[in-house]
């Protein structure tokens, strides 16, 4: 007997998945105001029309790229969006320069895309997928309880 197609899932990760379906309000999703650090190459903030405040670095989100061949590629991982590839362990390990991005551009008005120093320029980050990961404190402790 086949059990192509099914997946077992933990408890936890169920739980996870039920929370990331959830419908967020409308003000938790919509900016009030988006700022890219694009020159100082800090990342990026957003003022949420609800009040919140969030805040990536350059670095969390090229980990976090929406796009299918990443999240599949940190899917087979066992990554969450944001954690880095691990790296090889060698004795000489090449340089590779911070992620920043080399231009940013709106998608519609509901979204937000990268064209990454790296050549990745696929990954539209929704402001959907952006509030539910947002990595402050209130919300790393909400999705983790």
């Amino acid at each position: 007997m086949s059990h192509e197609g099914i997946r077992f899932v933990t408890e936890e990760q169920a739980r996870r998945e039920e929370a990331a379906h959830k419908e967020l309000p409308r003000e938790a999703t919509e900016p009030l105001k988006v700022r890219v650090q694009k020159t100082e190459g800090t990342g990026m903030e957003i003022d949420w029309k609800d009040g919140h405040k969030s805040r990536w670095t350059f670095a969390w989100l090229r980990n976090a790229c929406p796009c299918a061949t990443c999240h599949e590629e940190r899917e087979k991982a066992g990554r969450e969006p944001g954690e880095p590839k691990p790296q090889a362990t060698s004795l000489l390990p090449m340089y590779q320069a911070p992620p920043r991005p080399d231009s940013v551009a709106p998608t519609g008005k509901y979204a937000i895309s990268f064209h990454w120093n790296d050549g990745h320029t696929s990954g539209i980050y929704s402001w959907d997928y952006l509030r539910r990961h947002c990595v402050c404190e209130e919300c790393t402790a909400q999705r983790t309880s």
